[in-house]
């Protein structure tokens, strides 16, 4: 893929590091009680790495961060801190938004989106803020180790930019479209925010049975991205193999055996390999997100 004729998005901020102390903060433990509730979980990230990734940590179970207000303490933001030392990562971080700007504003124009009630004709920017070390955000302060995620109490994503790093070397899924892949995921996560699916849920099946059905929504939506940005940003064939690699790699399955060496689906919060693949890919090939509609999927077994 090629981001040189990409325009950069201004819903960008540099938040600087976050450094431990002050008071007020929410303390480790306690956020991911309460992300156990409220936030969706991400992957565990084998090794020295205990949790990974928005999307990555095992312990966050159920829906996703919510609008929690709890106040912040203990940042310290320093504009440009971060991108001084990953410019490259913030530049690329910029592009790939951009072009999701692009591709979801005339989604939402079109009004090519699935029905909950609420669909707005207007697509609100999110802002993407990069920071390293903890960050303060409307739904809690969170550390470099949550990884990236979507906060719908402040309509912003985070990431550290090191996580890209980590997806090549500790999930063994590298690639510049694997990364952007992460982030149109995350901003998937604005999109269900935005036409009223974030938490919706099925009769009869657990908060970790939502949490899947969402998360492989936001899989479908970020395909919508790629399909339909796949000639501007010149994404090809391996280009594709990479996200459905990434994809692959943060299945709950797939994890779940690389660290406990044992499935358990009543665990999972994101769903198989196989079933993030196939969202995605059935994103991508359609670039129709009303084909995205998880929560129309009657049987939970059929996902």
């Amino acid at each position: 893929m090629r981001i040189d004729n990409q325009r950069r998005s201004d819903n960008f901020r540099d938040r600087g590091a976050g450094r431990g102390g002050g008071g007020g903060g929410v303390p480790a433990a306690a956020l991911f009680a309460i992300l156990g509730r409220l936030g969706f979980r991400g992957v565990l990230i084998v090794g020295v790495i205990a949790l990974a990734a928005y999307f990555f940590v095992p312990g966050l179970r159920g829906p996703m961060m919510g609008a929690l207000g709890i106040g912040g303490g203990g940042e310290v933001a320093s504009s440009g801190e971060v991108c001084a030392q990953h410019e490259q990562a913030c530049d690329f971080s910029r592009a790939i938004l951009g072009s999701t700007e692009d591709v979801w504003r005339a989604q939402f124009a079109q009004g090519r989106l699935p029905n909950y009630g609420q669909t707005p004709s207007t697509y609100t920017d999110p802002t993407l803020n990069v920071f390293q070390g903890q960050v303060s955000t409307a739904c809690g302060v969170a550390p470099s180790s949550v990884g990236p995620f979507y906060c719908p109490g402040d309509n912003m994503l985070y990431i550290d930019p090191t996580f890209y790093e980590t997806m090549a070397t500790r999930l063994r899924a590298p690639g510049d479209f694997a990364q952007a892949y992460v982030i149109a995921h995350e901003v998937g996560h604005h999109v269900q925010n935005l036409i009223g699916s974030m938490r919706r849920g099925a009769p009869g099946e657990t908060e970790n049975q939502t949490s899947v059905r969402t998360e492989l929504q936001a899989d479908c939506f970020a395909g919508v991205w790629g399909h339909t940005a796949r000639a501007d940003l010149a994404i090809d064939d391996a280009d594709l193999r990479e996200a459905l690699g990434a994809a692959h790699a943060i299945g709950d399955d797939t994890l779940q055996r690389q660290s406990q060496g044992y499935v358990n689906p009543n665990e999972f919060s994101h769903g198989t390999s196989a079933q993030r693949m196939a969202w995605f890919r059935r994103g991508f090939d359609s670039g129709d997100a009303r084909q995205c509609d998880t929560f129309a999927v009657r049987d939970y077994n059929a996902l």
